[in-house]
């Protein structure tokens, strides 16, 4: 089928995630990607881009992988999908145990679900329950402290955990209460010393430590980066103090590291990088290398106990998906995290991280960035109107796109959020791709924002 007959049926049948479709379809040329190779896509115009967006932050290695093509076609001799509801099946064992192997010590045990969505909302469930069942029960403690920005995903449970009002302000009345904090992006301090920066983002937790800390039942929150709030880091150190408040006033800590796992920010896991051991732990994305939709929850053991009695204890967490440990995705997890294992890789993130950081420095003086923020191979790049008096370009200005447009005209393909210019390009780029990348990026900046 034509380029002009695919997109007339999409135009007329599909409705698109996070995209007003109005202007959708005023589009003459939307992007319809026909196939993948490497760290590059082709379009049904022939035309060829670099995925600079992971699509959508979850591609590792490339497109058509062949080791993990190869797991996935010989799984598909043997059987694609059963049940995990009373039954189990091998792929679904063997990455469970490849995980927590992986996983901070002290995480055991793994509950599957088909999105970094399902992931946080089932934590939220487990921690609420834990306390309703826990040895002695301790009911009151069913509040979540949350922090501003965060986002957990679209769920209603997770979008209540989350704190991005332009994307679920209007569903206010369907959620559940959550305590909040500032993100630690908000604090003035932040464009000080990372001790001033941090001391002012701890004393915000501590005051609600101290007000309902006999009442929370968990913190649910994303480590080092805050992702789709707008890629606003966090303060050395805040991570580690968030735990040790969660410890001294009983608290669960539950950390979504959908976006941040399984390299992104240079580490296996971005908890790792201020030796903090969630109770709960949400994985998605990267962990089938952008093949297929697997997310897990990983717990402890002492949260694990909690759900343990008799068939007629009602203790047992009433929660799962049909899709739940499906075999395709786990082979294609396996696969994918072997070739993470290869060494040399984590090192080569880290490389290419410090690349993207001394390629992107000149950007921090252009007149409408206002800020570069990286963690690992995660960051973005905020544009603002003024500089000199901070003030944002308004939203219907659409400069995020405008500069994403460039981009796409460069032969990239790129996705922000809002006025912030998202870096998240396939961990597995080689070094002149993501030059080649970051060039890109700041010519679409100066062309979009002359």
């Amino acid at each position: 089928m034509n380029y002009k007959q695919l997109s007339q049926k999409d135009k007329h049948y599909l409705w698109h995630p996070f995209t007003q479709q109005h202007e959708w379809i005023k589009d003459p040329d939307v992007t319809i990607i026909t196939r993948g190779k490497g760290t590059h896509l082709y379009d049904a115009k022939g035309r060829k881009y670099l995925d600079g967006v992971s699509s959508l932050w979850c591609n590792v290695h490339g497109h058509r992988v062949p080791e993990i093509d190869r797991a996935i076609q010989k799984q598909l001799k043997k059987i694609a999908h059963s049940t995990l509801l009373g039954a189990s099946n091998e792929p679904a064992i063997l990455l469970a145990e490849k995980i927590i192997q992986l996983a901070p010590q002290g995480l055991t045990r793994v509950f599957y679900s088909d999105s970094g969505s399902e992931a946080n909302e089932i934590a939220a469930k487990m921690a609420f329950q834990y306390w309703k069942q826990v040895k002695p029960a301790r009911p009151k403690k069913n509040l979540f402290l949350t922090v501003r920005e965060g986002y957990h995903g679209d769920t209603l449970g997770s979008v209540s955990l989350g704190g991005i009002g332009l994307f679920h302000g209007i569903f206010g009345p369907m959620l559940f209460k959550t305590l909040k904090v500032k993100s630690p992006h908000d604090y003035p301090s932040r464009k000080g010393s990372n001790e001033n920066w941090l001391r002012d983002c701890v004393q915000d937790a501590e005051k609600v430590f101290r007000k309902y800390g006999s009442r929370l039942a968990a913190v649910h929150m994303e480590p080092l980066m805050e992702g789709a709030g707008g890629m606003l880091a966090h303060p050395w150190g805040y991570l580690k103090a968030i735990r040790k408040l969660c410890d001294r006033h009983d608290v669960l800590l539950i950390l979504d590291e959908v976006a941040t796992g399984f390299g992104r920010t240079g580490t296996m896991f971005a908890c790792e990088q201020e030796g903090v051991r969630p109770d709960l732990l949400c994985l998605a994305k990267n962990l089938t290398g952008g093949y297929l939709p697997v997310a897990a929850t990983l717990a402890t053991e002492k949260v694990y106990r909690a759900f343990l009695g008799s068939f007629g204890s009602l203790r047992t967490f009433y929660h799962g998906h049909t899709f739940t440990g499906n075999q395709l995705g786990c082979v294609a997890a396996l696969a994918n995290l072997e070739l993470m294992e290869v060494k040399g890789f984590l090192e080569g993130i880290k490389e290419k991280s410090r690349m993207m950081e001394e390629f992107l420095e000149p950007l921090v003086a252009h007149p409408h960035v206002s800020d570069v923020r990286l963690r690992g191979m995660m960051g973005g790049i905020e544009l603002v109107k003024n500089k000199r008096t901070n003030t944002p370009y308004p939203y219907e200005a659409k400069m995020g796109y405008r500069v994403c447009a460039e981009a796409k005209e460069r032969g990239v393909l790129m996705r922000p959020l809002g006025n912030v210019v998202v870096l998240m390009p396939p961990l597995g780029i080689s070094k002149k791709n993501l030059a080649y990348l970051i060039e890109v990026i700041s010519k679409s900046i100066e062309s979009a924002t002359r």
